[in-house]
């Protein structure tokens, strides 16, 4: 690992060097990449710089334990257990962060939700899941917006997308895909009985043109005038955009924009959005069977979270998370939770780079 960590740091050094070279700064895109690159290994070159000072000393201690006086021989032993600990926590971290990177954790994301089994309510509460998503992101200062919105038949939404936008964006929201089941009393239930309901999220990162090559000769572009509630020309004019993807099968649509220039720019979005996560799902599955991120069907028995409102309780069955206070949770604060998935899933992935065959 030492070795390893002895290339990281002089890449970082050599990075440093490179960022204070007038030909570097003059070259915009070269000096954004070289910032990011380095930007990504400071934390392990950090990280690994005190590993090194606190093998320093204890070496020196027990040097002192071999060779000092009675008082620095006392003085070294006292010191000795925390100087084991801290080298044994720091060893822990450095193997967390040498874990590759996913190379989309960078990335923004375009997240679907749909109404699954449940009717009407599972109608509304996928409102309150894109609402409860869209607060997170205003509590993170990222920016949030409303692609496509179709309602349901007695409030709520049946189908819907947004995109956000920020630092790092798809680290912490890509672990929210799959089926999300909510146990409560419904408003219009008249005999109080619990029903359950499901819906699924779809979070997909932003894909770059680089990312994905799209055939204009296989694109069906249609439009038409935007459904629902709108400013004035939203509904009079056709604005709204949809999508095929002939090769796939994929639909698209967006009229989020008076303008049909914009929608067809933001469904090119979305459709090279949904294009690579089938190609990056095809890879994943081809490592492995099972994918963890699926968004499955909608069945009620296919859940990664339950928010139980008579209970008071958010579970997460993926790895038996527990916590109460749902309204809180229903407005943003969600951090905890997210907290929770990254260190699982992080300790997963050092689990299985320890177990693979050297």
């Amino acid at each position: 690992m030492n070795e390893k960590l002895d290339d990281v740091e002089q890449r970082f050094e050599r990075l440093t060097a490179d960022l204070s070279n007038p030909a570097v700064i003059a070259d915009s895109t070269r000096l954004r990449a070289l910032s990011r690159e380095r930007s990504s290994i400071e934390k392990l070159v950090e990280t690994y710089r005190t590993y090194k000072k606190v093998l320093e000393e204890l070496k020196g201690n027990e040097e002192l334990l071999e060779q000092g006086d009675a008082e620095f021989k006392a003085m070294a032993r006292e010191e000795l257990p925390s100087l084991k600990a801290r080298r044994a926590e720091l060893e822990e971290e450095l193997k967390l962060l040498l874990l590759p990177k996913d190379p989309n954790d960078d990335k923004n994301v375009i997240i679907e939700f749909r109404a699954a089994a449940g009717g009407d309510e599972a109608a509304l509460f996928a409102e309150e899941v894109m609402q409860m998503y869209l607060r997170y992101a205003q509590k993170r200062g990222w920016q949030a917006d409303v692609i496509d919105v179709s309602a349901g038949n007695q409030g709520g939404i049946k189908d819907a997308t947004i995109t956000l936008s920020g630092d790092a964006v798809y680290s912490s929201m890509k672990w929210e895909s799959g089926v999300h089941r909510v146990q409560r009393v419904p408003a219009t239930e008249t005999q109080g009985r619990i029903h359950t309901s499901t819906i699924t999220v779809a979070v997909m990162p932003e894909a770059e043109e680089a990312d994905v090559t799209i055939n204009p000769a296989d694109i069906e572009l249609q439009v038409m005038r935007s459904t629902g509630a709108g400013g004035q020309s939203v509904n009079t004019t056709d604005s709204a955009v949809r999508l095929i993807h002939k090769p796939s099968g994929i639909v698209v649509k967006c009229q989020q924009e008076k303008s049909q220039l914009k929608n067809r720019v933001m469904a090119m979005k979305m459709l090279r959005a949904r294009l690579y996560e089938a190609e990056q799902e095809k890879l994943r599955s081809e490592r492995d069977a099972l994918r963890k991120g699926h968004v499955g069907s909608g069945d009620r028995s296919e859940k990664i979270r339950t928010y139980n409102f008579p209970q008071d309780r958010l579970t997460d069955h993926r790895i038996g998370y527990t916590r109460h206070n749902l309204p809180a949770v229903m407005v943003g604060e969600l951090e905890d939770v997210m907290s929770a998935l990254r260190t699982f899933f992080r300790a997963e992935a050092l689990k299985q780079q320890e177990e693979a065959p050297r």
